[in-house]
């Protein structure tokens, strides 16, 4: 056989069945593929798992000592079919309980009656299979068992048992792989150790310089070692090289997509002295934050250059983002290019539309009569449009007479031509997918990249940002302008204090008293009847989810919705005041309707979604009461409470919850009404959560990229990988010099994560 490397497809070396099971159900294929399938934790032989920490609906490998066994017999005619439809149904229930005084879990077996022989009380064994709950009880149906002793003194030795694999191990620490449905623990374990046996030849692709400098271990040293790990100090060194190889994956990715960009040269648009852009400087009623200039020059910089621009630009809620890109845009409009606005919602859309028509002035009423010479025309284009409008819409951006186009992702539909763009503005980015951001890049007729500016008022945490967004410059508005009143937010514990919830409704009586005005926002659209009740639930179409903060319950009370609580409010403790409702399934004349009568002041209070998320602007609104505020993320609850205060006077936001004390929902309400650093929460965000995965796919196997890497914890790894990363691609994007380090990006990050950050 030739020699064995990374490459070698696993049909080879364990057998075409086993090869293709973990083809078919991990997407593993080659012996690098199943050599960079890292275990998720280490069990010590001889040490019992600690039951606590099993999660209902994953799979798992427990080691643990049986406490009891129970036999039940149902006779002929048992409930169903069998595990393994014989004898025409279930006959016979062993039920085994593992675990101890403290906590147990039971594994109930079908038809299979050897189970009381070969499991007797005081065994100890390894039980693989899927978590699941019925009332308080935790169970394991039907799951795989290896025997490590058999309470009688002696290990155990049938022929299912995978103990001379387990007893392999160096130093008894166990790798505990993740599963699925088809693959077991024995499989995973056997074809590792087969494939560590034969020694395979692996190639280091990270420069030796490199490793030294950072004081790692060869790659050949950390594959054997995160698999067999002789002691707990090389398993700490494998898994800190591991941890580089994919922040360094992710790094070059985003390297190379820099120095690609670098290679295809935009339209430079640099300021035109006496043109639209200081004639709006000029009439502005406001003075810029010293943020808002320092950004704004950075940013005509790069629209300047040859080089497309491509920048973040994060804020706080009301930090005044849009006017810089509005002076963005007008720098690209005196060069003669156009301008786009992408926004995620109509409604907000349309708010962006009548903003910059406001704050332009004249010079937003290009085309119309008296308009000053050097002004633009804005047009809105979103999926609503009638025909005979949608059409002139069209016309006026492929004719490029509107220098600024607003619009959703309706701009991104075939049949949508530019005349000339220079400069794509996506608001609140992390609300579009990568296809459609790429969509958009690619829309300039002769191929010339626009210059992008994507902005956000969700804080990013840095290591996120440098994970997903390292290819962008990024700028911060960290300070508010002058004005803008500070926000109270207190949690408001409905269960426990009732009297509370009334006490929040006459609040609001007093602040309309006061002149100002309200929101209240809830989760969910419907009243659960009809097309709701099938799942459409909630503003972005998702279903309910269970409460994980519930102990013991698998579903709680349905979410308050919109329809629901107005009916209550007009009814009941608001019905003399003036009551406006405001949801994603109004047609979008109502939509501008609702809006502009509460913008104006004919609506007291506004019950909505969180379609007023981002973008409304309403300075005379000082209050906000969200509802079931458990079921909105951090960052959510921080955007929507940035509606309010946005004036002279002082904002209002009360977080209603039935969440119990202690629970997570209630630790998260906690951590946002402590503080209103939108940075500083998210962070605590991503301390609170599980970090997903930050590349775009959830999958089994393969696809999930990062294993390893801790955006939480590993910071300095990121850092360190991102300045190694810049060096090595240098001026060579395709890396013709580091051949292997193209091929551990493959191995590291899946194709479809290579794509989407690829796109960006």
């Amino acid at each position: 056989m030739e020699q064995i490397g990374l490459d070698t497809p696993l049909k080879e070396l364990i057998g075409a069945r086993t090869a293709g099971r973990l083809a078919d159900k991990l997407e593993l294929a080659t012996v690098g593929d199943l050599l960079r399938y890292y275990p998720r934790k280490y069990d010590q032989r001889g040490r019992l798992t600690d039951l606590g920490k099993l999660v209902v609906g994953e799979r798992a490998t427990v080691w643990a000592r049986v406490v009891k066994v129970v036999e039940k017999e149902l006779g002929h005619r048992g409930p169903g079919r069998g595990a393994r439809g014989r004898g025409g149904g279930v006959k016979h229930i062993t039920k085994v309980v593992i675990g101890d005084d403290h906590r147990q879990l039971t594994c109930t077996f079908f038809n299979q009656y050897h189970w009381t022989k070969t499991l007797p009380p005081g065994t100890d064994a390894m039980f693989s299979g899927k978590i699941t709950k019925f009332q308080t009880e935790l169970q394991m149906s039907s799951p795989s068992v290896a025997i490590l002793s058999d309470g009688r003194g002696s290990d155990g030795s049938t022929e299912n048992n995978p103990i001379e694999i387990i007893e392999s191990f160096p130093g008894g620490v166990i790798p505990v792989y993740p599963l699925v449905e088809g693959v077991t623990q024995a499989v995973l374990q056997r074809s590792v150790r087969l494939l560590l046996d034969l020694g395979p030849r692996i190639e280091d692709p990270v420069p030796e310089v490199l490793l030294a400098q950072r004081g790692l271990v060869d790659l050949a040293t950390a594959l054997h070692d995160i698999h067999r790990p002789r002691t707990q100090e090389h398993l700490d060194r494998a898994k800190a090289r591991l941890r580089y190889d994919e922040a360094l994956s992710v790094q070059l990715v985003l390297a190379r997509r820099k120095a690609l960009a670098r290679e295809f040269p935009a339209e430079p648009c640099p300021r035109v002295p006496g043109g639209l852009l200081d004639a709006f400087d000029a009439n502005l009623p406001f003075e810029l934050t010293a943020g808002q200039r320092a950004v704004g020059e950075a940013i005509g910089t790069d629209l300047a250059t040859i080089h497309p621009m491509n920048r973040l630009l994060q804020g706080e809620v009301g930090s005044g983002k849009t006017v810089v890109a509005l002076r963005a845009m007008l720098q690209v409009i005196d060069s003669g290019r156009q301008a786009v606005m992408l926004a995620p919602t109509e409604v907000l859309a349309a708010q962006h539309a009548r903003s910059l028509r406001q704050v332009l002035g004249p010079l937003g009423r290009g085309g119309e009569l008296g308009a000053p010479a050097e002004s633009t025309a804005i047009t809105l284009l979103t999926g609503s449009l009638p025909a005979k409008a949608r059409k002139l819409a069209l016309l006026t951006i492929a004719s490029g007479q509107a220098g600024i186009v607003v619009g959703t992702h309706a701009l991104l539909s075939e049949g949508v031509f530019f005349a000339n763009l220079g400069l794509i503005v996506v608001d609140e980015q992390h609300r579009f997918g990568v296809e459609q951001r790429h969509a958009l890049r690619t829309k300039h007729p002769d191929g010339s990249p626009p210059h992008v500016l994507v902005m956000t008022a969700t804080p990013i945490p840095r290591t996120v940002a440098m994970t997903v967004f390292g290819d962008l410059d990024t700028s911060t508005l960290d300070e508010l302008p002058r004005g803008r009143s500070p926000i109270g937010t207190t949690v408001v514990p409905a269960a426990e204090k009732p009297a509370w919830v009334e006490r929040a409704w006459q609040r609001i009586r007093e602040e309309v008293g006061k002149g100002h005005q309200a929101y209240v926002v809830c989760p969910k659209i419907g009243d659960g009847s009809g097309e709701d009740a099938a799942g459409e639930l909630f503003e972005d179409g998702s279903v309910a989810e269970t409460d994980s903060d519930a102990e013991g319950e698998s579903t709680r009370r349905a979410p308050l919705a919109v329809t629901q609580v107005a009916a209550m409010l007009r009814d009941g403790p608001l019905a003399d005041l003036r009551v406006g409702v405001l949801h994603g399934r109004l047609v979008p004349a109502e939509k501008d309707a609702v809006m502009t009568a509460f913008a104006a002041g004919e609506l007291d209070v506004l019950v909505a979604t969180t379609v007023i998320e981002v973008g409304v602007d309403v300075p005379n609104a000082t209050m906000m009461v969200i509802m079931d505020a458990e079921r909105f993320g951090m960052s959510q609850l921080h955007q929507l409470r940035g509606r309010v205060g946005r004036g002279s006077a002082p904002g209002i936001c009360l977080l209603v919850t039935e969440s119990p004390e202690g629970t997570p929902g209630r630790f998260r309400l906690a951590a946002v009404a402590a503080t209103t650093d939108g940075f500083e929460l998210a962070e605590a965000d991503l301390e609170l959560r599980r970090e997903g995965n930050v590349l775009g796919t959830e999958q089994a196997g393969k696809s999930t990229a990062l294993r390893q890497l801790s955006l939480l914890r590993d910071r300095d790894v990121i850092e360190d990988a991102r300045t190694d990363a810049a060096g090595l691609v240098g001026d060579d994007p395709a890396m013709a010099r580091w051949p292997g380090l193209a091929d551990m990006v493959s191995a590291v990050i899946a194709e479809q994560d290579q794509d989407y950050l690829d796109k960006g």
